[in-house]
């Protein structure tokens, strides 16, 4: 792999004007270098109430094998993924399979081993997965993907700060990136519980709605949603999900 490819798509990055430049750039390294598939993305910040909540992401760019998304979401590997359970702990970069011993004996790993073996038939045969961290915890990540690719401790290093300046000058370029540099005040952690009630909620669902998706009563779901509003101080259900948004909660 060549070492100064890498040095000079981090100035290349910092001069690009618009997204599809920063794209467009990343993915001409990223296949010099041999990665077939990408996944740049945004990450919700999460307060510490949060953890055991699953990672929920946003696309920023990416390329990946024909139908895998949808097998994705169709078997909703999201809720198992090693790779993303791992990468909500994780203060540096790590190969996937290192994800999958790290939660051997895991109540998941049958599951979590058939996501594997189905993303090795779609040709995502190992990769790696390098995490953004901001003042609010992990903000984004850049994954490659691919066959099985040996990168030295330089190179990882390397692809690290790729990741980092790519994911900054896309949101840079795109207006989002002071409203991830906003710090979330402490005074106000979500419970896992009412992190998801703000999702169901921005996604425009009714207190009916929720409370059948969630199997709890109606009322219950209001008790909660005006505690969001007192910890948001928002004056009604939509000016909570629009400060939830300002404050990179949802996406």
């Amino acid at each position: 792999m060549n070492i100064n490819s890498l040095i000079q798509l981090l100035v290349i990055l910092e001069a690009c004007s618009n997204p599809d430049a920063v794209v467009t750039e990343l993915e001409q390294v990223l296949h010099a270098s041999g990665f077939e598939y990408y996944g740049l993305l945004r990450h919700l910040q999460q307060s510490p109430a949060q953890q055991t909540l699953e990672l929920r992401a946003a696309p920023l760019a990416g390329r990946w094998p024909e139908q895998w998304l949808q097998i994705y979401a169709a078997k909703k590997y999201v809720r198992i993924d090693p790779r993303l359970r791992y990468l909500a702990h994780a203060q540096r970069p790590f190969r996937w399979r290192e994800s999958m011993a790290a939660f051997h004996g895991d109540a998941h790993q049958r599951r979590m081993e058939q996501m594997m073996v189905d993303a090795f038939g779609h040709g995502l045969e190992d990769g790696y997965l390098f995490p953004i961290h901001g003042r609010n915890g992990i903000l984004g990540s850049l994954s490659l993907g691919g066959k099985p690719i040996e990168l030295s401790p330089v190179e990882i290093s390397l692809f690290e700060a790729v990741a980092r300046k790519a994911f900054w000058r896309f949101l840079d370029l795109t207006g989002e990136a002071e409203a991830l540099e906003t710090v979330l005040p402490t005074e106000t952690p979500l419970t896992r519980r009412e992190m998801e009630i703000l999702h169901y909620l921005a996604a425009g669902m009714t207190s009916m709605e929720i409370s059948k998706m969630l199997k709890i009563s109606n009322h219950t779901v209001d008790w909660y949603m005006n505690g969001l509003q007192d910890k948001l101080k928002a004056k009604n259900r939509q000016q909570a999900v629009a400060l939830a948004f300002r404050h990179g909660l949802i996406s």
